[in-house]
């Protein structure tokens, strides 16, 4: 049996803070699903105040200190305090600039009792209801903002597009809009390693019941007392197992986390880092494309997924938004749409990788859409000799240059495409699709394959010769993009509304799959993510064709061993000429 709900723990502290400090206040879901606690830190005013709004499973008492020790020494000191939780707002630095900050632990976690299912519409349902909780609390002044990093952002779409009462504005801070494309299944792959790590310590580790989290320094353990964990079994939905059992979009899995991207109206902020290549770019590039906003800014920056959200050129960004949609004080031309549309960085020259510093230098520049008008779409075509050139090759037959099937990033197997050194500077910024004609054959003795996984990397070399990494999520070393493709998940929707030419629909549906068989060609589109890079003269682009991750990949991996197994991939992959051409299509910025 459940431990009786305890309703004798809400506690006020006004005076140890300069802030008032409100914890374990109590929020009944309207489904009766369970309930959500939260934290309220409320600047020392008798003034109602806005408010922003995190929920999330990371633990609302889990320092940030605790959480990420490394990462909370390098981050900007204005925001650090006793209160400093991983990927959300400071509230010390928040409360003295007149907002509110409530911080909810999401059901099932922390201190929120029902049932543990992140990223769900059920859990999206119990955000909104601690939306309007807030709007309507006697110290709030009825307005609502969304701020947070990462999966505090990724919810904030989902909850934005069920419009509650009070969300006035919304700032999706590297986070992923699309749960299937984006985060679990790159291309139809599964991207398993990171879900386990994710999982396993920042998820489940804080489920509502779970014993010696104090003792673990996991913030505090569960008020009404721990759970046997059987009950905790039965009370979660394990993301390890649910995304390796459901493949296709319209499995109920998936496709109960959908939601109509045009319903956001609310005004928001979306923004996106270049060095996000394997979890978050794209969704907020997106994220931004689809919603419905009248007023809405794309803004793109660099750097580690954790400190940038607190760089003070960040924050004044930030609190230039908020203060616009939330206290009506607009200084930069938000509120009527004269603000810049699309502010981007640009990726010139080799700063080096996790250096802030020095990334800081990179020039920006503003645009007033996304894509660039001016894009001049332009074709680097593949050749039998591993080059990349602007010219379609003269046909010579039929030939294919072959590597080995189910490379790994221990032991990686792939082709790389060159270009001859660029004849003056050439910025590309947007995004890219790659049509390869592709086949395979299986090795003497073994299985007959009966798919193949396609890994694009695209890398960048210096004239001098030097491929340039960039910064990735966790600081690690990345090249400037990725993309992946199944190829019995090639099927194209050309009809949705989504289709682009420089961005193929795919619907990723069960009865979308296609046969592969050895010795077919099979012209594929592969969607690349969006990159930049300012090329500079006499350097080179190379595009990467591997069967499995190559550097760059981090803990983003696509290695689970019943999603890529030998019976189905093992063999010989081939890039085929004569069949028709290949190329990749890259967007070429001209100068202004």
């Amino acid at each position: 049996m459940p431990n009786p709900i305890r309703t004798d723990i809400t506690t006020v502290d006004s005076t140890s803070f300069p802030y008032t400090f409100e914890q374990n206040v109590t929020i009944t879901l309207k489904d009766n699903s369970g309930l959500v606690r939260c934290n309220v830190y409320r600047p020392k005013t008798e003034h109602k105040v806005p408010v922003l709004v995190t929920y999330g499973p990371y633990g609302k008492d889990i320092p940030y200190a605790d959480f990420h020790p490394k990462s909370f020494s390098e981050v900007n000191p204005e925001h650090r305090s006793a209160h400093s939780a991983w990927e959300t707002p400071d509230p010390a630095f928040w409360t003295s600039h007149g907002y509110a900050v409530v911080r909810a632990d999401e059901r099932g976690t922390g201190q929120s009792r029902g049932k543990l299912d992140t990223m769900s519409r059920e859990t999206s349902e119990a955000f909104f209801d601690v939306v309007e909780w807030a709007a309507e609390q006697e110290w709030s002044s009825g307005k609502v903002g969304l701020l947070g990093i990462s999966y505090y952002a990724g919810s904030q779409w989902r909850v934005g597009a069920r419009q509650p009462k009070g969300l006035a504005c919304m700032i999706p801070w590297e986070g992923m809009s699309d749960y299937y494309r984006d985060r679990c299944r790159h291309g139809g792959i599964l991207s398993n390693a990171f879900i386990s790590f994710w999982w396993n310590r920042q998820v489940v580790s804080n489920q509502y019941g779970r014993p010696g989290r104090a003792e673990r320094k996991w913030g505090v353990d569960t008020i009404e007392g721990d759970l046997p964990e059987e009950e905790l079994e039965q009370n979660r939905q394990d993301q390890t197992i649910d995304n390796r059992v459901n493949r296709f979009r319209d499995d109920l899995y998936y496709a109960s986390k959908e939601y109509t991207m045009s319903d956001i109206q609310v005004p928001l902020l979306s923004v996106a880092n270049w060095g996000g290549i394997l979890l978050h770019l794209r969704g907020n590039v997106e994220g931004y494309t689809q919603a419905g906003s009248q007023l809405k800014y794309l803004r793109f920056i660099t750097g580690r997924h954790d400190l940038p959200f607190y760089y003070k050129e960040e924050v004044d960004i930030q609190l230039s938004f908020l203060d616009a949609f939330l206290k009506g004080d607009d200084r930069a031309g938000w509120s009527n749409g004269t603000a810049p549309k699309v502010d981007l960085v640009l990726r010139k020259g080799d700063v080096g990788f996790n250096n802030a510093k020095a990334e800081k230098t990179y020039p920006r520049r503003v645009e007033n859409e996304w894509p660039i008008a001016r894009t001049q779409y332009t074709r680097f075509y593949l050749t039998e000799e591993k080059e990349l050139l602007t010219n379609p090759p003269a046909q010579k037959g039929y030939s294919k240059l072959s590597y080995a099937a189910l490379g790994t990033l221990e032991n990686p197997s792939y082709i790389q495409f060159t270009t001859p050194p660029f004849e003056q500077e050439t910025e590309i910024t947007g995004h890219i699709v790659a049509h390869l004609n592709v086949s395979m054959s299986p090795n003497a003795g073994a299985p007959t394959p009966t798919d193949i996984d396609l890994f694009l990397t695209l890398r960048y070399i210096t004239p001098e010769g030097k491929e340039v990494f960039y910064t990735g999520t966790a600081g690690d070393p990345v090249p400037l993009c990725k993309g992946w493709l199944r190829v019995s998940m090639r099927k194209i929707n050309d009809k949705h509304a989504r289709h682009r030419e420089y961005l193929p629909h795919r619907d990723y549906f069960s009865t979308d799959v296609l046969p592969v068989i050895p010795g077919e060609v099979y012209p594929v589109d592969v969607e690349v993510w969006p990159t930049n890079v300012v090329v500079e003269k006499g350097g080179k682009l190379v595009l990467e064709v591997a069967s499995g991750d190559t550097q760059g990949s981090g803990i983003f991996l696509h290695n689970e061993p019943t999603d890529r197994s030998p019976e189905k991939f093992q063999g010989q992959n081939h890039v085929n000429f004569g069949h028709g051409e290949n190329y990749v299509t890259l967007p070429v910025i001209p100068p202004k």
